[in-house]
């Protein structure tokens, strides 16, 4: 269960003045956001264990999609689907004027990680697909925060607009890029999301920017063993292609990330192979340093295809930047997380949690842990997120919360199993209430958004002008097929 409230004003105070930076929210709509949660919050955890049995993949979230947007049209919003080409994005507003707050809501599962709510592994479906990045929570837990919030603003006549981000396909389809690139983060003020964890933090860390791409050789076949040399091998550019990509990793900045899965090889040994496909992913924190790796490996595919007599094109998947951090709204998420606090487990929950947790290799966390808030994260994380799209579009802060038990490695199927049961749904009550309290905030006090963008101006430069890294091309809405 979420560790209870009842925190009266010289407690609050108390706690604040430890951390340097007041509330500029008061008890009672503290109690009037955390009420409104409460009353929906049987209905919004269904919401997320619907999410998670549907398991749907980046841009294929046709049913997870279609619930979020009726559970917030259902609540007062006015909803805008298939956004900036993409089918299953959406925004959705409430209110008018400014300012102008945004939560970011995501969906996607992740291929080959089906799992059901048990302390073992157990598939719900062999080799389907399963959220073990929990983005069912995120989803979910992001809608009810803003639907608490519209009916906060609505009953206290609060001026301004909240909108809802329904942003597909975060796992390798950088949906929030394509939104970004269509402007949709142009005219916002302040922009919140979390994320699902094993613990309760506010990272103030940037992360690495990323592109990725399907580099395609085609050949030409010929009988392996008959006339081999009628053919033109297009594994053999593939294969030419990874080992000189494996000797650029010695001459690249020491940041850099990449990683690559080869998606097509052939059809039989006995086939010379005419078609075969290298998926490769590149990162690092700076998307101008990122660019001039890309630019090698493009050359690296061609001279493999030069080598091996084959031809190769490619096509770019995703590209996303590397996150900005805004320290004023982070900062105010601090705030409220320590308000908040973290998540104690029951007796079937710790029975749960320690199976699990005796599944796991080295966790780096203790059970128990869950309960306090961490201390923030700052310097580089060596993840990626289209987040940073949308941080160089409006300033943006996010935290997480233990929906895993502690140890958890994201994309796991640990991850699948705890998200799918009562501790994934604890720990989004602790991201919602968060959430809906760190949004009334902003839309109360004026100086923290004058702040958080002065920050941002700041940070960005007056010569910034954002460039998607997906460049010109449409979303990749089958990259899952």
């Amino acid at each position: 269960m979420v560790r209870a409230i009842a925190i009266t004003s010289v407690g609050l105070l108390l706690g604040l003045l430890g951390s340097g930076v007041a509330l500029a929210i008061d008890d009672e709509a503290e109690v009037h956001l955390d009420r409104a949660l409460e009353e929906r919050w049987d209905a919004s955890s269904q919401v997320a264990l619907n999410l998670w049995t549907f398991a749907e993949l980046g841009y294929q979230e046709k049913r997870s999609s279609q619930l979020l947007q009726a559970t917030l049209q259902k609540a007062g919003f006015e909803v805008q689907a298939g956004v900036a080409g993409m089918p299953t994005a959406f925004v959705a507003s409430a209110g008018s004027g400014r300012p102008v707050i945004g939560i970011l809501a995501e969906f996607d599962a992740l291929p080959g990680l089906s799992q059901k709510a048990v302390p073992y592994r157990d598939p719900r479906v062999e080799r389907g697909s399963g959220h073990a990045c929990g983005h069912h929570l995120f989803g979910a837990g992001s809608v009810a925060a803003a639907v608490a919030v519209r009916d906060w603003m609505a009953t206290q006549s609060i001026p301004g607009t909240l909108r809802v981000y329904g942003t597909p396909a975060e796992e390798g389809g950088a949906g929030k890029a394509y939104l970004a690139r269509a402007g949709a983060f142009r005219d916002v003020d302040a922009v919140l999301h979390w994320h699902p964890s094993d613990r309760n933090q506010v990272s103030y860390a940037s992360t690495l920017a990323n592109k990725s791409a399907k580099f395609r050789f085609r050949g030409e076949s010929a009988h392996a063993s008959a006339a081999p040399e009628r053919g033109r091998s297009a594994l053999d550019g593939v294969e030419a292609m990874s080992f000189m990509v494996n000797l650029l990793r010695e001459h690249v900045p020491d940041a850099t990330r990449i990683h690559y899965v080869v998606t097509g090889g052939g059809d039989a040994p006995n086939i010379v192979p005419e078609n075969a496909e290298l998926f490769l992913y590149a990162r690092h924190p700076d998307a101008r340093v990122l660019a001039g790796i890309w630019q090698r490996i493009v050359e690296i595919s061609e001279a493999a295809a030069l080598g091996t007599g084959t031809r190769v094109s490619h096509e770019v998947i995703h590209g996303s930047h590397s996150v900005l951090p805004n320290q004023v709204l982070l900062d105010r998420l601090q705030v409220q997380l320590e308000r908040v606090g973290g998540v104690e487990y029951d007796a079937e929950q710790t029975a749960f949690a320690e199976a699990l947790y005796a599944t796991l290799r080295d966790p780096d966390r203790l059970l128990g842990s869950q309960e306090q808030v961490q201390a923030s994260t700052r310097g580089l994380t060596m993840s990626s997120t289209d987040v940073g799209d949308v941080s160089w579009n409006a300033p943006t802060g996010g935290f997480r919360t233990a929906t895993w038990v502690p140890g958890t490695p994201p994309h796991s199927w640990q991850a699948v199993a705890a998200g799918g049961m009562s501790i994934g749904l604890e720990g989004m009550r602790v991201a919602s209430r968060v959430l809906a309290a760190t949004a009334a905030e902003l839309f109360l006090d004026p100086e923290i958004i004058e702040a958080a963008r002065a920050e941002f101006e700041r940070r960005t430069g007056p010569d910034f002008e954002y460039q998607a890294l997906v460049g010109e091309r449409q979303p990749p809405l089958d990259y899952r097929d």
